[in-house]
Order: structure tokens, then C-alpha cells, then sequence
């Protein structure tokens, strides 16, 4: 029977619907990666979240493996070169968190924009300020997506019923039908946005690229939205563009180091920026994280991996 092993905690649906596939199921998330090293040998297929970088070393172990699945849409902790390499499939699931990450950043934005938790805070500690919390409407804006793909077109179809204007960019994707956003060009996002939302994957082109330069091109103050990876975006340039007034507000689900008890002294000084800019919110890496999405990502995977014929022979 062929076997997979799950190296991550998953929703305990996922053992039952592999088994219904056929496959002899591992369940070991509390499984260390030089326990793995040994033992990968053995297993067709790998079920990974983060725990651990599926990189030369490992495969070189995985003399039997035919596929890899990311419980997740980002697959930068995977070497695609390298599986791709040895004819390893690699599955994930974008389709399993894309409605949790939609949800989220359309009610950051609101609470950004209508300064929610601020008024709130206030509140707790007595302050009655209408005026000083008079928001602003989502309707009025231009919202630019960056990356077009499952998580930019779920974000996009929640702000159409807000009747703002969405304008969608994405280098690689295909032009597409929609009636969710207009897809446009860089040139126009710099020229019209009022809001900007960033829904594209770590690469080594997206790497650090949205930095100071980038958004000195935008005609407007802007409020960004990074939702994708905090890698993509270097968090010194954007206290930088806040002191500024480049960008007037910043809602962050994803953030160059994580957790952030691993921060050095200088990363620990922009943080505090941040922490006590009354024109931030924070969240933990949630977006995608619904009690929801926990379970739909299993049934995404499980979907894919029963459409794969990984006993095929290798060219």
C-alpha cells in the first residue's frame, strides 16, 4: 500500500480522506526533521505545512517520493527546481484559505478606513470623540490589487459590492473575464490608486521588491494591504514612507521574521514604530487561518492528490 507521511498539526480530516483515496496515512506533526531524513525514504507522498524547508538535502533522502502537498497556498518553503528536477508533483491548496484572506483584508481595510479599533480603544479608557473618529468611506476609493490569482480575485469580488474601483495587475496571469475588478497596467496603479493590496508569492523576483523606490512611483498617499508574505516588503523602507506621509496607513497580516519573539535590537526598533503608529494594524499571519479554511484546505488537497497518478513510472 502506498504511504504518506503529514509532518505538520492538520485538521484531523485529512487522515480519513487520504485513506478513502487508498493511502496508508502517517500522522506525525510532532516529527523532527533528522527523524524525517531517515525515515522519508519510505513514503510516497508528503503533506507539509511550514515546519520544514523541502529542500536537496531532504529529497535526496526521498529516493521514493512522487509528490508533494502544501497545506497552503505559498510554496516558497518548497525547491520547486529541485522537485521539479526529479518529476516530483508538488499540490497546494489556494483554494482551501482564499475566502478566510478575503474576508480579512476587506474588514482591515474598513477598520482602517473607519478607525475602529482606535475609536474602540478609546472608548475603554472613556474618550466619547465623534468628530475625532469620523470615518471614511470604502466606496469613494481606488483600490489596486497586486496579483490577480485566487487570493487578488477573492479580495477583488468582496470590494465590488462596496462600489469602489478595483484595478487588477498581475505580470504572469493571463487576461480573464471578470467583472470583479479592471485589469490594468502598473502605470495606471500609480496614477490612481488611493488603496493598495499585495497578493503575490515569494519568489526571488518579489523578494524585498516592493520596497521605498517602488512606492515613490504612486502619484497618491496610499494605504497598503500585504496579506502575501512579509518577505516581499521591507518593513524599514515602509516607516520610512509612513514618516513620510507616502503611505498614510498600513494594515499587516505578514511580517519579515516570524514570530516576533525572534527579533533582533534593530528589527525590535521598527516594530515598536509600528506597534505605536496609530495608522497600523497588526494581525498574527491569520488571514488565511479561519476555522473554516483549516478544514477546506484538507478538502482541496485531498481533491488533488486523488486526481494524481503518482504510481506512474519515472521517465
Amino acid at each position: 500500500m502506498s504511504s504518506i507521511i503529514i509532518i505538520d498539526k492538520m485538521h484531523p480530516s485529512i487522515v480519513p480522506g487520504l485513506e478513502r483515496l487508498g493511502y496508508q496515512v502517517d500522522y506525525r506533526p510532532d516529527i523532527t526533521r533528522g527523524q524525517l531524513l531517515m525515515e522519508i525514504r519510505s513514503y510516497l507522498g508528503l503533506v507539509v505545512r511550514s515546519k520544514t524547508v523541502i529542500d536537496e538535502e531532504l529529497l535526496d533522502a526521498a529516493v521514493n517520493l512522487r509528490f508533494v502537498a502544501r497545506a497552503g497556498a505559498g510554496v516558497d518553503n518548497l525547491d520547486q527546481e529541485a522537485l521539479n528536477r526529479r518529476d516530483i508533483t508538488i499540490v497546494n491548496a489556494p483554494e482551501g484559505n482564499r475566502d478566510s484572506l478575503a474576508e480579512q483584508v476587506t474588514g482591515m481595510l474598513l477598520n482602517m478606513l473607519h478607525r475602529i479599533s482606535a475609536a474602540h480603544d478609546a472608548m475603554r479608557n472613556g474618550i466619547w470623540d465623534r468628530e475625532g473618529f469620523r470615518g471614511t468611506e470604502l466606496g469613494d476609493k481606488t483600490v489596486g490589487l497586486i496579483g490577480c490569482g485566487n487570493m487578488g480575485t477573492a479580495v477583488a469580488k468582496r470590494l465590488a459590492s462596496f462600489n469602489c474601483q478595483v484595478l487588477g495587475y498581475d505580470k504572469y496571469l493571463p487576461e480573464v473575464s471578470t467583472t470583479f475588478y479592471q485589469r490594468t497596467d502598473l502605470e495606471q496603479l500609480y496614477h490612481r490608486c488611493d488603496i493598495l493590496s499585495l497578493h503575490v508569492p515569494l519568489t526571488n523576483e518579489t523578494r524585498g521588491f516592493y520596497n521605498y523606490s517602488f512606492f515613490q512611483q504612486f502619484k497618491r498617499p496610499l494605504i497598503l494591504v500585504n496579506s502575501a508574505r512579509g518577505e516581499i516588503l521591507p518593513l524599514d523602507d515602509l516607516v520610512k514612507l509612513m514618516e513620510e506621509k507616502k503611505i498614510t496607513g498600513a494594515c499587516l497580516d505578514v511580517f519579515q521574521k516570524e514570530p516576533l519573539n525572534q527579533l533582533s535590537d534593530s528589527q525590535k526598533y521598527i516594530y515598536d514604530f509600528l506597534i505605536s503608529s496609530p495608522n497600523i494594524l497588526l494581525t498574527p499571519h491569520v488571514a488565511g487561518w479561519s476555522v473554516e479554511s483549516y478544514q477546506r484546505i484538507n478538502q482541496v488537497l485531498v481533491q488533488k492528490i486523488a486526481a494524481l497518478n503518482p504510481d506512474r513510472p519515472r521517465d
